[in-house]
């Protein structure tokens, strides 16, 4: 039996009940929807399986295939690969765990889950810095998926590449018709809820391993049944560790985005045995087998014809059969668009949400964000080095701080004792409610934090260090926060039971 279920029942406020839709008594409509409740623990849905293909979706993107793939040809070999992406994996495993408990425990989503520690008002902070990238990454992501949709049509009507010589605000006609269409089939799935997403996390995962074993099996049988396992210019002694140890740290830190968030999934997972059996074999056990499906991808080129491909996309154009190249084409665009709608989909979502409750629920808040996902003509930022590095390098190099602080608050200060229902209370004596509605103690404690951070990214002097920029970050906001906290305060463990909603909403 879980904490939660064990809580203090203080005064509650009244029960909410399906078939309404107003704010229970007590709570400000101002911090509390249908969609930023907490959830119901009978009937919810999310088990290790749903867990599981979050991950047998996520580690196979094709950006982690280019990051990993790009290790090979930055002279680490096929051993030394798996050996970086097994820590990185562990590592993750533990954050991830860390994170989903508090999901799972309390039923809230990421933005309400950042009032315990930021405020009522002051959580806003955390929940659009997320957002932000995140939305920013939702429309790179589908421009990046329509350039394979692309590669599709044409391959099916050839005549189609006429359509691709103009251009119309940076894009040509089919780019604009292969987006459009990758735009619109999103948006339907996320209208219909985090259990349509469920749904289609849990179909596209399987079909995702397979592609990949299978395009793996394919080189590996074209190179002859053996493949390269390094190159000419590989590292060894103490440059090879410290390149795997480093590598290590920027796969943490590639996740940083998702280890902040993660509640948004897990506040609907059955059990904490469910997150950890799924992360288990999501995490370490499934990085193992894209490990080593780079390294026989990578390899096998290699040996081929001496290149080192970007990414498995470069394989898919080389495969002779059309209909085999087609079928390809659409597990990848399945693979991104699962990818897309847990990692860059569902957190500006929230954040929306959370802004403008009374306005917003899930359904508008992903249309808004859909639309932004558009008009900012991602393909645009995408082809700017100044803005990736920059805006949303910035943005994501203060997660690392977010986490610290968050995390220290949540399980070394509180040791997971949470008011639920004041989190949705905007009265002088809630919980949360600080100076406000801001905590100030978590201000002072991200500021100073984030400074380093973004040195740590941008400064060339630290260049040696950026690969443990996310740790380092989140290690100065724990301590920094451990270190100007309240600790005279009493914190009371009170259950969101009683105003709960049901999961499948």
């Amino acid at each position: 039996m879980s904490t939660s279920e064990n809580a203090t029942v203080a005064t509650a406020p009244t029960p909410h009940t399906d078939s309404s839709h107003a704010t229970p008594s007590g709570l400000s409509p101002h911090l509390y929807n249908e969609d930023l409740a907490p959830t119901l623990r009978a009937g919810r849905t999310w088990r290790s399986y749903n867990i599981f293909t979050l991950w047998a979706n996520d580690v196979h993107s094709l950006g982690n295939y280019a990051f990993a793939i790009g290790l090979f040809a930055l002279g680490l070999g096929g051993w030394q690969i798996l050996v970086a992406l097994g820590l990185g994996g562990l590592f993750l495993f533990l954050l991830l765990n860390l994170s989903g408990f508090m999901g799972e425990k309390t039923g809230v989503p990421f933005p309400v889950m950042s009032r315990i520690s930021f405020g009522t008002r002051g959580a806003q902070i955390p929940a659009l810095i997320r957002g932000a990238v995140a939305v920013a990454w939702f429309g790179i992501q589908t421009y990046l998926a329509s350039v394979v949709f692309r590669v599709m049509i044409v391959a099916v009507a050839p005549s189609a590449s006429s359509l691709d010589d103009n251009r119309v605000l940076g894009l040509s006609t089919l780019g604009w018709i292969a987006f459009l269409i990758l735009w619109v089939v999103q948006m339907v799935i996320v209208s219909y809820g985090m259990e349509t997403i469920r749904k289609y996390e849990a179909f596209a995962g399987p079909i995702i391993l397979v592609t990949m074993a299978s395009l793996a099996i394919w080189m590996f049988i074209r190179a002859g049944g053996s493949i390269a396992w390094s190159t000419p210019d590989s590292k060894t002694g103490i440059d090879m560790w410290l390149k795997i140890i480093g590598d290590a740290g920027l796969w943490v830190a590639i996740y940083g985005t998702f280890v902040l968030n993660f509640c948004d999934f897990t506040r609907s997972a059955t059990s904490r045995r469910a997150i950890v059996r799924g992360n288990f074999f999501g995490i370490p056990i499934n990085m193992l087998v894209f490990g080593a499906i780079v390294v026989v991808l990578a390899g096998a080129q290699f040996k081929i014809d001496g290149k080192i491909i970007e990414s498995p996309a470069d394989i898919v154009q080389t495969v002779p059969n059309t209909l085999l190249l087609v079928l390809c084409c659409l597990a990848l665009l399945i693979l991104t668009i699962a990818v897309n709608l847990m990692a860059n989909f569902v957190a500006p979502i929230y954040a929306l949400t959370n802004l403008f409750p009374t306005k917003l629920n899930f359904r508008r808040a992903g249309v808004v964000s859909g639309v932004i996902g558009l008009v900012i003509l991602p393909w645009n930022l995408y082809n700017s080095p100044a803005v990736i590095t920059y805006f949303l390098g910035g943005l994501g190099a203060v997660l690392g701080p977010l986490f610290g602080i968050i995390m220290a608050d949540y399980w070394l200060i509180r040791r997971a004792r949470i008011n639920v229902p004041d989190l949705y209370r905007a009265a002088p004596d809630s919980d949360y409610h600080y100076r406000s509605g801001v905590n100030p103690r978590a201000i002072i404690a991200l500021i100073p934090t984030a400074t380093v951070a973004l040195l740590l990214a941008f400064v060339p002097a630290f260049e040696s260090t950026s690969s443990f920029s996310w740790f380092i970050g989140a290690g100065l906001g724990a301590i920094i926060y451990l270190a100007v906290a309240d600790r005279h305060r009493t914190f009371v463990d009170v259950s969101g039971e009683s105003i709960a909603v049901p999961s499948k909403h």
